[in-house]
């Protein structure tokens, strides 16, 4: 009996076991801190850039700034995918248009060094972060 069809065998023969969560996991595995943190590199990255000049330094500083950027927008997804549910669009009706916001303005961040877009997205993710602690309470 092949491993695959003895793992078919073992599938069918298990009761399937029901659970019940408002998320993906038990809670505590959200934060918008991820966000945060990342987009707090990429303003930092934004400043040794300018404060730089040191070609190859400037260009493993871009590199790790695009890279934070897209790890902002995975948190913000996550968050916005996963944690948040109809019931806190409800309470927040501009929940959606502040994720979009932050998202663009993550997206802005990877093509410029201008430390204003990434001192606008922090106070985005201020905003959702402080929607998510009030959604906790």
């Amino acid at each position: 009996m092949s491993l695959r069809s003895l793992l078919t065998h073992l599938a069918a023969a298990t009761p399937a076991l029901t659970v019940s969560a408002h998320c993906d996991l038990p809670c505590g595995v959200y934060d918008p801190a991820q966000a945060r943190i990342d987009a707090q590199s990429v303003k930092a990255c934004m400043e040794k850039y300018a404060a730089s000049s040191d070609a190859d330094f400037k260009t493993r500083a871009l590199i790790i700034k695009e890279e934070r950027c897209e790890a902002v927008k995975h948190h913000l997804w996550v968050l916005w995918t996963d944690y948040f549910k109809p019931e806190h669009l409800a309470d927040h009706p501009d929940l959606h248009d502040l994720f979009w916001k932050a998202s663009k303005s993550a997206g802005e961040a990877k093509k410029t060094n201008d430390v204003v877009v990434a001192d606008r997205l922090l106070a985005e993710i201020d905003q959702i972060a402080d929607i998510f602690w009030a959604t906790k309470k």
